[in-house]
């Protein structure tokens, strides 16, 4: 029996708020898979998605998801599990998912399926447990076939970050990690110098205990070193001659 989705209330964010601004550079563009008329079309429905989901820092050849592609070329699948499949990848649960606590994940998925951020902690807290509870395909499902992604977004749209007409996009400015990740990886770092580098070497040094060893002074024989000048030796006192000193 899982655990029903807390209720906290959704703030009055830009998303849910009725649009007034004159559309300039700011305005996001909107991908759809109807407006896709050639394959120049199709390639650049491809990478806005990349952008929204892994975001401009996870954008390697590495990341991409052939089989996906090949899929939504054909029009076997639609946009919408386009995106399914990113989020369930092993690259965005390597790099994303793996590295934040539940918490920071929450915020980071919000904002890339969603388009928008969280509207509380209350919220964060309830999609954590449903991660906790259900696992992470499951929270993806949950977000992916709700409502507000259906209303926003339906089958053939891209996500992209609702309403923005300050601040810059959050693909750009929210790292796939946070302060903590990064303050472990630092922690983790080698640095020349440090004395930590030698606990362990000082650790495994192992050390010689020294008994002490007595000895007995009184038979040892100390030999007569004295030297001996044959007879009728000459003898000068006088240094830079050659003859032997006194």
């Amino acid at each position: 029996m899982s655990i029903p989705l807390l209720d906290y209330k959704p703030a009055s964010q830009n998303q849910r708020v009725a649009g007034y601004e004159v559309p300039g550079e700011d305005t996001p563009y909107i991908y759809r898979l109807e407006d896709a008329i050639d394959d120049t079309d199709l390639t650049d429905l491809i990478w806005a998605s990349y952008r929204q989901v892994f975001s401009e820092h996870v954008i390697l050849k590495s990341s991409r998801q052939s089989n996906l592609e090949s899929q939504l070329k054909n029009r076997a699948i639609t946009v919408r599990d386009f995106i399914r499949g990113l989020a369930k990848s092993e690259t965005y649960r390597r790099l994303v998912v793996e590295t934040n606590s539940n918490y920071r994940v929450v915020e980071l998925t919000l904002k890339r399926l969603l388009g928008r951020a969280p509207y509380s902690k209350d919220e964060e807290i309830a999609w954590s447990i449903k991660i906790a509870t259900l696992g992470w395909d499951h929270f993806v499902d949950a977000l992916i076939d709700g409502d507000e992604y259906e209303q926003a977004f339906g089958d053939n749209t891209v996500p992209y970050q609702r309403r923005r007409y300050k601040d810059r996009p959050f693909n750009l400015v929210t790292p796939r990690y946070s302060d903590y990740w990064r303050d472990k990886l630092e922690a983790g770092r080698y640095k020349w110098g440090a004395v930590e580098n030698f606990l362990e070497m000082a650790r495994s040094t192992k050390i010689n205990v020294v008994q002490p060893v007595f000895v007995n002074t009184a038979s040892i024989q100390i030999p007569d070193m004295t030297r001996s000048l044959p007879q009728n030796t000459p003898v000068s006192i006088s240094t830079p001659s050659s003859f032997p000193l006194r």
